[in-house]
C-alpha cells in the first residue's frame, strides 16, 4: 500500500512471532537441554555474558555468531542441532541428537555442552534434562520401560495430541544431574509436531522450576513474617490496654512498617514471576491435551499433587504479606486517632488555661484603667488648680474649696476620655 508510512516496530513486531519456531524432530533422537539463571538479580544481568557465552560454544565447532543483540538462535554443530533461547531470567540451550544410545540416559548423551564450557557460564543450572525420543512399541513394552527407567510412585505417564505420542518422566533428577522424559512417538507423526511435545516438556520443567523458586523464598522468609507477625499482634494489644505512650507505640510501628515494606519489595518480583511461570506451566500441560495411558497419574494430575500445593503456599505468603500491610495501616489509623483525641484533650486544657489567663488579664486591665483614671484626675486636678488659682482670689473663694469643685467635673471628664479611648480600640 502505497503512500503511507509504517510504524518503525511494524515489521519487529510481526516478526517476533515467527522468530522462535518449534524444531523438527523425528525418532529416534536424543535432546539434551540446559537451563541457566544468574543466582542474583537475573532480570537486571547483563544479556551481553549470555550472548558470549553462546559464541564461545559456536566458535568450538566453527559456526558463524548470531546478529550482535539477538535473543534466540537455531543451528546446526557438528552433528547436533542447537537452539538456544534468551529469557527474562535465565537462558536455554536445547541441543537435538539423531539416534538413541544403547543405554537409556547415558550421561555421554549431554557432552555436546563440554565440561569446561559450562564451568564457565555466567550463572547456574535451574534445571537439565535428557530427553529420549522413539517410535512407539506395544504398550506392555511402554510400562516395562517405563518400570525400568523412572520411579513409579511419582512417574506421570499421558498420550498427548490426539494420540500423536506417549510421553512420560518422574520430575526426579537422576545420579548425574538431569531430569528425564521419554517420548513414544506414533508412526505417522510429524517432525514439526515431534519438536512441539519435546519443546513443551522442556518448558513444562524449565518453568516449574523457576516457580519453584518462589516456594524456596517463602520458606526462607516464614521465620520473619512469623516474628512480625507477633510483633504486630503484641503492638495492637499495646494499644488496647494503654499499656505504653502513644509516641512509643508509633516508633516501634514504623519500625515494623519499614521492615515489612522491606521485606514485601525484596520479594514482589519473585511472587510475581512464580505466578506467571505457574500460569505457564498449566498452559503448557492444556496445550499437550492429554488422555489417560494405562491408568497412570497424568501431567496434570502430578502438577496437583506436588506442584500446585507449593503454589498455594506462595499465595498465601502473598495474601500474608498483604493482610499484615492492611492490619499494619489500621493500627496506624487508629494510633493516630488515638494521637490526635490525646492532642484534642490538651488543646483544651491550653484554651481553658488562656481563657482563665484572659480573664485575669482584663480583671487587671480593668484595675490598671482605675488606677489611670486616680493617676490622670490627680495630675489634672492639680493642673487645673494652678489654673484657677488666680480666679479665686478674684472671686473670694479660697483655694480648698476651689479645687473642691473642679475635682469631680475632672473625675468625669477623665473617666469619659479613658472608656472612649477603650471603646475605640475594641472596635
Amino acid at each position: 500500500m502505497n503512500g503511507i508510512e509504517d510504524h518503525p516496530l511494524r515489521y519487529a513486531m510481526a516478526n517476533e512471532l515467527h522468530a522462535r519456531p518449534f524444531p523438527a524432530m523425528k525418532a529416534p533422537a536424543t535432546v539434551a537441554y540446559v537451563a541457566i539463571k544468574q543466582p542474583q538479580m537475573a532480570a537486571n544481568r547483563d544479556r551481553g555474558e549470555d550472548l558470549r557465552h553462546l559464541t564461545d560454544l559456536l566458535d568450538r565447532h566453527g559456526v558463524p555468531h548470531p546478529a550482535p543483540g539477538a535473543t534466540h538462535y537455531y543451528g546446526q554443530i557438528g552433528r547436533h542441532w542447537l537452539k538456544w533461547e534468551q529469557h527474562t531470567e535465565f537462558v536455554t540451550y536445547t541441543v537435538y541428537s539423531e539416534g538413541l544410545s544403547e543405554r537409556a540416559f547415558d550421561p555421554t548423551e549431554f557432552e555436546p555442552f563440554p565440561a569446561d564450557w559450562l564451568a564457565e557460564a555466567p550463572g547456574e543450572r535451574v534445571t537439565s534434562i535428557l530427553l529420549r525420543i522413539q517410535a512407539r512399541p506395544r504398550p506392555a513394552q511402554i510400562a516395562a520401560q517405563l518400570d525400568t527407567w523412572f520411579v513409579p510412585e511419582s512417574l506421570a505417564v499421558s498420550s498427548v495430541l490426539d494420540d500423536s505420542a506417549i510421553v512420560a518422566g518422574d520430575f526426579r533428577i537422576d545420579a548425574n544431574g538431569h531430569l528425564r522424559f521419554s517420548v513414544f512417538c506414533a508412526p505417522d507423526v510429524g517432525e514439526r509436531r515431534v519438536g512441539r511435545i519435546v519443546q513443551r516438556l522442556c518448558e513444562i520443567e524449565t518453568y516449574k522450576s523457576m516457580s519453584m523458586l518462589g516456594f524456596s523464598r517463602v520458606r526462607a522468609m516464614a521465620p520473619q513474617l512469623n516474628a512480625l507477625d507477633t510483633r504486630l499482634t503484641a503492638l495492637i494489644g499495646t494499644m488496647s490496654d494503654g499499656a505504653s505512650e502513644a509516641a512509643e507505640t508509633l516508633d516501634e510501628l514504623l519500625k515494623f512498617s519499614a521492615e515489612l515494606e522491606t521485606l514485601a519489595a525484596q520479594s514482589s518480583f519473585r511472587f510475581g514471576a512464580t505466578g506467571a511461570y505457574e500460569a505457564l506451566v498449566n498452559q503448557r500441560i492444556t496445550a499437550l491435551r492429554e488422555e489417560r495411558w494405562a491408568s497412570r497419574q497424568s501431567f496434570a494430575e502430578f502438577m496437583m499433587r506436588r506442584y500446585e500445593p507449593a503454589m498455594r503456599t506462595v499465595k498465601s505468603a502473598e495474601a500474608r504479606i498483604a493482610a499484615m500491610t492492611a492490619r499494619g495501616v489500621r493500627a496506624a489509623d487508629l494510633l493516630r486517632t488515638r494521637v490526635d483525641v490525646e492532642r484534642s484533650a490538651q488543646n483544651q486544657k491550653v484554651l481553658e488555661s488562656m481563657d482563665r489567663r484572659s480573664d485575669l488579664q482584663l480583671r487587671l486591665q480593668r484595675t490598671v484603667e482605675g488606677l489611670s483614671v486616680v493617676a490622670i484626675s490627680y495630675y489634672a486636678v492639680s493642673l487645673a488648680g494652678y489654673l484657677l488659682y488666680p480666679l479665686a482670689d478674684g472671686m473670694g473663694v479660697s483655694r480648698g474649696w476651689l479645687l473642691a469643685g473642679v475635682t469631680p467635673v475632672v473625675i468625669l471628664a477623665v473617666f469619659l476620655m479613658v472608656r472612649r479611648l477603650r471603646r475605640a480600640m475594641e472596635h
